[in-house]
C-alpha cells in the first residue's frame, strides 16, 4: 500500500474504487503528473472512470492537503504526492521535467528584514531551472 493510501486511510477518506485508482497512479518519488496524465493512467486500470471524477478527486486531495498543486511554468498545474515533507522542485526548462529536491538549510532565512517590506513570510516555493541530462544530450 503506497503511502499516500496509507494517509487517506489514515483520515477515514472514503475509499472508491476510483479514488483508489487516482491514489495509486500518483503513488512514487518525483510524481509530478497532470490532471490528464493522471486520468489516463488511472483509466488504464479502471476504463470507466471519467475525467470530471479524476478532476474531482484530484481537488479534493489538494483540498485535504495530502497533494500539492504545481505550477511551475505555463504549462498545465502538475499534482504532488509530496505534500508532507518541504521540499524545492527542479525543473528542465526544455521538455518540463520535475524532480523533487531537498537543499539543506533554510530559505526563510535567506530573506533579509529589509527585503520583507514589513511581511510575516510563513512559507517559501523555490524552483531552481536547467536542463536535464536527457535534453543535454540531445
Amino acid at each position: 500500500m503506497s503511502d499516500l493510501l496509507e494517509r487517506l486511510r489514515g483520515r477515514g477518506w472514503r475509499m472508491t474504487a476510483q479514488r483508489r485508482v487516482v491514489a495509486e497512479v500518483l503513488d512514487g518519488d518525483h510524481v509530478h503528473l497532470t490532471a490528464d496524465e493522471v486520468h489516463a493512467r488511472a483509466a488504464d486500470r479502471l476504463p470507466e472512470i471519467s475525467r470530471a471524477t479524476v478532476y474531482n478527486t484530484l481537488g479534493e486531495l489538494v483540498t485535504l492537503g495530502e497533494v500539492l498543486e504545481v505550477s511551475t511554468d505555463r504549462r498545465a498545474k502538475r499534482y504532488d504526492p509530496n505534500a508532507h515533507r518541504p521540499h524545492h522542485h527542479l525543473v528542465c526548462a526544455r521538455c518540463g521535467a520535475i524532480r523533487d529536491v531537498h537543499p539543506t538549510g533554510n530559505p526563510l532565512t535567506s530573506l533579509p528584514s529589509s527585503e520583507r517590506f514589513g511581511f510575516t513570510v510563513e512559507g517559501v516555493e523555490v524552483t531552481y531551472k536547467g536542463i536535464c541530462p536527457d535534453c543535454a544530450s540531445a
